[in-house]
């Protein structure tokens, strides 16, 4: 059984950020809220809708730079991850001037009612956005048959965490924050000490494969993107969720039982 591409899926975008420990690297992972109508209670990196305002940012060259020559829909993409990671983390991913604490909080409050733009406090702040500080990593779209109530097309960066930046989760839709290797993340999956959607999981053992954030940045720089969009087959009477086998993937499929996919 194959599932096709859902025209419908919501643009969406996710930042896997990572901190250099001198080893293997650390990435965040947030808790989102139990009651949250997507992934309750399930650790993810940040992440969300692309909405029109982060377009206009990316259009604006005083508000972003390295748009040039991407595609518009990665661009936008880009300052909808570097957005998200203010909202649900505290961290800033724009460059500018030092933002006084006061300020900060009350720019990211008013970010989270939805009662100031994204450009807005960039043009507030004296900042902007260098797009190439967020690295492409994999596009992920669910089939337009899968049974899920929502359907996102979700395009993931990496962002390295910058100097001085510390994460503090908005209590809204991220109620915790934990810096753990991949390799730890996917243990204590197994271990069921925490919830990871399909994508996640499989996203964390890619990265598990890479000691060093250098390695993967190297390595990332050398692939295509290609669309991860899995599929639903009949093995044996039981079915499987399954990724293409060739996308640098150490794990590709899992038995559709044992999934969790919203």
């Amino acid at each position: 059984m194959t599932e096709s591409k859902s025209e419908a899926a919501i643009a969406a975008a996710t930042v896997v950020l990572m901190r250099d420990t001198g080893g293997v690297p650390e990435l965040l992972l947030v808790e989102r809220a139990a009651a949250t109508a997507f992934a309750g209670g399930a650790m993810v990196f940040p992440g969300g809708r692309v909405d029109p305002g982060d377009h206009a940012v990316a259009a604006d060259a005083a508000l972003a730079i390295g748009t040039a020559g991407l595609d518009p829909t990665d661009a936008a993409a880009r300052v909808a991850a570097a957005r998200e990671s203010f909202e649900e983390a505290d961290v800033v991913l724009s460059d500018g001037p030092p933002l006084a604490a006061n300020d900060r909080a009350a720019w990211r409050a008013q970010l989270n009612a939805d009662t100031l733009s994204y450009g807005d406090f960039l043009r507030a702040a004296g900042h902007r956005i260098d797009t190439a500080r967020l690295t492409p990593f994999t596009r992920w779209v669910p089939p337009a048959a899968a049974k899920l109530a929502r359907h996102f097309d979700t395009l993931f960066y990496i962002a390295e965490l910058p100097p001085g930046e510390t994460v503090t989760p908005d209590g809204r839709e991220a109620v915790a924050a934990h810096w753990l290797t991949a390799g730890d993340a996917v243990a204590r999956a197994k271990r069921s000490e925490i919830s990871l959607l399909f994508p996640t999981r499989r996203n964390l053992e890619r990265l598990a494969q890479y000691p060093s954030l250098a390695s993967l940045l190297a390595r990332l720089a050398e692939l295509p993107i290609t669309l991860i969009q899995p599929e639903i087959v009949m093995r044996d009477g039981a079915p499987w969720l399954t990724i293409p086998t060739d996308c640098d993937y150490p794990i590709t499929e899992e038995l559709i039982g044992a999934v969790r996919r919203e």
